[in-house]
């Protein structure tokens, strides 16, 4: 990968959020390389100075005027010619050699920044759902959380869990389990912004960061979400077996743990589950309609 290459990639990954310092990183040290680059420009300058000025040297004071004619005498040494050119040689060698190193510096730097955000994204990314993982989560909420509080504005969590998903294991196997966790990542990727965030939470439950929105606005999403999963059932995926989805939501306010809103948003998202009725009027709970009960261990 060239340098060019390189920073285009460096920079749209920084665009999307995923390298919140690292741009700004390779950035500086791609700073301190060029500095050196013009260290060398400054040799370079300094040499055929120091040339120019012992050519000059050697001409003007064998410089005389003769019938309106200027004539030049100069008795130089073969030594002193072959050490000149012997050390212009060297010079322009140590030059081309420094700069290719410092190329080489450049894409070592960039290629190497690339590879260990990727292996840091990876860590945090849920291999079967290309979602985040649990482990990413304390870190991203805590930006969420910054700035919703730096801000002002709303911030929701939506806790979200495969309804029956036991049944979908034991009457399709564990590879369409599999695949049905795969297919909700990215119905609910589908219906959020890129400003949003999906955390696969745990087994067959997800968590969604809604950035900028009140409990209220993320009913849009809710509808969203659900229209997405019919379209997904209509398409007859699971014989006989429509997929459902039990979803509570939390809105975050200024003085809040993080721990505190997933309670809230986990008994929402429990006490939808334990309704009889499936009917779209009387799913999808906000936390505010609940009677507080014990809080469950995450």
């Amino acid at each position: 990968m060239d340098a060019a290459a390189g920073l285009e990639c460096l920079h749209a990954m920084s665009k999307e959020g995923q390298l919140p310092d690292a741009f700004s990183a390779v950035t500086q040290q791609l700073a301190s390389i060029e500095r050196r680059d013009w260290e060398l420009w400054i040799i370079v300058s300094l040499a055929g100075f120091l040339v120019s000025v012992g050519l000059l040297a050697l001409i003007i004071p064998a410089a005389f005027l003769k019938q309106e004619d200027i004539h030049f005498q100069i008795t130089v040494s073969r030594q002193l010619v072959v050490g000149l050119f012997v050390l212009l040689g060297l010079l322009n060698g140590y030059l081309a050699t420094r700069r290719l190193d410092l190329r080489r510096a450049r894409q070592r730097l960039i290629s190497t920044t690339i590879q260990n955000e990727l292996v840091r994204l990876q860590s945090f990314t849920d291999p079967l759902t290309e979602v985040y993982n649990r482990r990413s989560l304390e870190d991203m909420a805590g930006r969420f959380i910054s700035h919703a509080r730096r801000l002002q504005s709303p911030l929701t969590f939506m806790m979200i869990d495969v309804d029956r998903f036991k049944e979908v294991n034991s009457r399709f196997g564990h590879l369409t389990g599999d695949l049905v966790l795969s297919e909700v990542a990215t119905i609910l990727k589908s219906s959020v912004r890129g400003s949003d965030a999906v955390v696969r939470y745990g087994g067959d439950e997800f968590l969604v960061i809604l950035a900028d929105t009140s409990t209220l606005d993320a009913r849009t999403v809710v509808d969203r979400i659900k229209a997405h999963v019919k379209d997904w059932n209509d398409q007859g995926h699971l014989e006989s077996f429509d997929l459902t989805l039990s979803i509570g939501r939390c809105e975050w306010t200024d003085g809040m743990t993080l721990d505190e809103a997933l309670d809230k948003s986990d008994r929402a998202m429990y006490a939808e589950k334990d309704m009889p009725a499936k009917n779209s009027d009387a799913r999808n709970l906000d936390v505010a309609t609940l009677v507080p009960s014990t809080p469950r261990s995450h």
